[in-house]
């Protein structure tokens, strides 16, 4: 079995389980631990290990984000700056004009001229001047306040997007945590009981699948990735986490999905159990943190845990949600 390494969220750190070594005989008197109460120790850490990798993978889509909107901020701030420094040119322009310009000074001139023609002249050029003037001023300190309001948003940004990678690596080593307390609770058993507990919940792979347009890219896709590794985080090529299973089957039908259980379930519109048709993607557990897709015959194909990799499962092998038909 291949181990996996990826990430988690925060808040998981409190729910890990009881010690494991009430696993592990007392005295040489002790019983051995029951399968099914190892496969539920194991089951319940490879689910919060999911959970966790699952909620890195919205935190992942909302990094982006914040990335894309930071260089818009950043975009509209050159842009800022560029308008503020050609209006601060103009300012300065007009303050030389007005004391050292030439035009103003040759209409102070005329100001004290005998003739009224030329008098209202000067008076009228001085006038629109200082109204131009007080124009530049009343520019410069909105386009002053703009640019700060920029900055600040900028600045607001980046301070989110450093908070959210910080949360990333300690999501990454709480995933390693579950995932390293589920292999040492699954080191205490014997090969065979492990393979036992691992194989548990799979389902014979059908031989065929029937499916049509766009949805059949989808299935043949995933259906080749059964006996593929489980690995939080991936998309392929030949490992997968469960919404990254689903997303780059369904990527083959020319559909984009966004790698998160959660912002898939919002991706189409939901269909009852009873409608369900190959190719429809079913979620599990509240909230949601698991997805795969329904091949028909009660029967889902997914990525399942590190232990088990993509298989063919029941369809209400874990508790069942609801369900999205993508396209």
């Amino acid at each position: 079995m291949r181990r996996s390494r990826n990430r988690l969220i925060p808040g998981l750190a409190g729910l890990a389980l009881a010690a494991t070594v009430g696993l592990v005989p007392s005295t040489p008197a002790a019983a051995e631990p029951e399968i099914k109460d190892v496969q539920q120790k194991v089951d319940t850490l490879f689910h919060q290990a999911e959970q966790a990798s699952e909620r890195l993978n919205d935190a992942r889509l909302e990094l982006e984000e914040l990335r894309r909107d930071l260089r818009s901020l950043e975009a509209d701030q050159a842009r800022q700056d560029r308008r503020m420094a050609a209006i601060r040119e103009q300012v300065r322009d007009a303050v030389v004009a007005q004391y050292q310009g030439q035009d103003i000074s040759a209409a102070g001139a005329v100001v004290v001229a005998d003739d009224p023609d030329a008098f209202l002249s000067g008076m009228s050029t001085m006038s629109a001047f200082n109204a131009y003037q007080d124009q530049l001023f009343a520019d410069f300190a909105d386009e002053a306040k703009a640019l700060r309001i920029r900055r600040e948003a900028t600045e607001d940004r980046a301070d989110d997007i450093a908070d959210l990678e910080r949360d990333l690596a300690a999501e990454k080593q709480e995933i390693e945590r579950k995932h390293d307390e589920a292999e040492e609770v699954l080191d205490e058993l014997k090969a065979a009981e492990r393979a036992e507990v691992l194989a548990r919940g799979g389902s014979a792979v059908p031989s065929d699948v029937p499916a049509s347009g766009r949805a059949a890219a989808a299935i043949e896709y995933a259906m080749a990735q059964v006996g593929d590794s489980y690995v939080y985080g991936a998309a392929g090529p030949d490992a997968f986490d469960c919404s990254g299973l689903t997303m780059m089957a369904w990527a083959q039908a020319g559909v984009g999905l966004p790698h998160s259980s959660r912002m898939q379930y919002g991706s189409g519109p939901h269909v009852a159990a009873d409608d369900l048709i190959p190719g429809d993607l079913v979620f599990y557990y509240s909230p949601i943190s698991h997805v795969g897709m329904y091949i028909g015959n009660g029967l889902i194909v997914h990525a399942a845990n590190p232990g088990a990799g993509v298989r063919v499962s029941d369809l209400y092998s874990m508790p069942y949600v609801g369900a999205v038909r993508p396209g």
